[in-house]
Formats: C-alpha cells, sequence, structure tokens
C-alpha cells in the first residue's frame, strides 16, 4: 500500500504534460489576393507603376517575395506614392487565427515605420519575421 500512493502521484505527473501538449496542425496558406501581372516594362521584376494625369508617377507597386513558414507561406505587395509606403496588401498568409490577428498589427506597423524593420507581433513570430522578409523584398524590388 506504501507504494501504490507514490505510484499514483507519479503517474498524474507524467499525465500532466500530455494533457496540456498542444499537437501544431498542420496550417494552410490562404491567397488573400491576386498580386496581378506586373507591367512589361517595368525594370525590375514585381514592381508595377501607374501613372496619373500629370504625367507622373502616382503610385507603384512591388510584390514582395514568397516566404515559407512552419504555418504557411507569407507574401505581400506594397504600394508606394513617391518613396513613401501607403499600403500594405497580404497576398498569402497561413490561415490559423493567430496569423490572422498578427496581420492588422504587422501592416500597421509597416505603415507607421515605413521600413521592413518592424516589431515581431507575440505568438506569430515565424509569420511577422516572414513579413519583415518580403516586406523588405518589395521594397527592394521597388529599388528605394
Amino acid at each position: 500500500m506504501r507504494r501504490v500512493i507514490p505510484a499514483l502521484l507519479l503517474t498524474v505527473a507524467g499525465l500532466i504534460p500530455l494533457w496540456r501538449f498542444e499537437a501544431t496542425p498542420h496550417e494552410s496558406t490562404a491567397v488573400l489576393a491576386d498580386p496581378g501581372t506586373p507591367d512589361p516594362g517595368t525594370p525590375q521584376p514585381g514592381a508595377t507603376t501607374t501613372p496619373d494625369g500629370s504625367g507622373q508617377s502616382a503610385t507603384t507597386s512591388a510584390t514582395g517575395s514568397t516566404e515559407a513558414t512552419n504555418y504557411g507561406s507569407v507574401q505581400v505587395q506594397v504600394t508606394f506614392a513617391g518613396d513613401r509606403i501607403t499600403e500594405v496588401r497580404t497576398l498569402r498568409a497561413p490561415t490559423s487565427t493567430r496569423t490572422q490577428g498578427a496581420l492588422p498589427k504587422l501592416r500597421q506597423s509597416a505603415l507607421t515605420a515605413q521600413s521592413a524593420d518592424i516589431d515581431t507581433v507575440s505568438g506569430a513570430t515565424q509569420t511577422s519575421q516572414a513579413y519583415a522578409r518580403s516586406l523588405q523584398a518589395a521594397i527592394d524590388a521597388k529599388g528605394r
């Protein structure tokens, strides 16, 4: 009888980590937007220019690289007005709840920083890092 109590306690202590374990499900990547087709005369791949009526380039769009994470792929498209980032659109992202909650924060951070030097979002570290790499690739494609 003296051995039964420690055996039960050790069994319960061994089962607690199993109860708390959360297996990472295989996440899928959602294609959120169509990046469009770049203009054939664009000097750098992934960048497109839309002229306005004044003969100047009103906006330039550049698509970043597709960055893989353990949870899915991340890709962004950046719209510039001159050298200023005016819009960041997510083209591909994992479908997890954490990622979907992090995307608006990452977008706002990129618009505020006007660069790819953005903070990671807690709980979506891999997605944040992939977002920043894709954002930097888009900025580089624009030639900024």
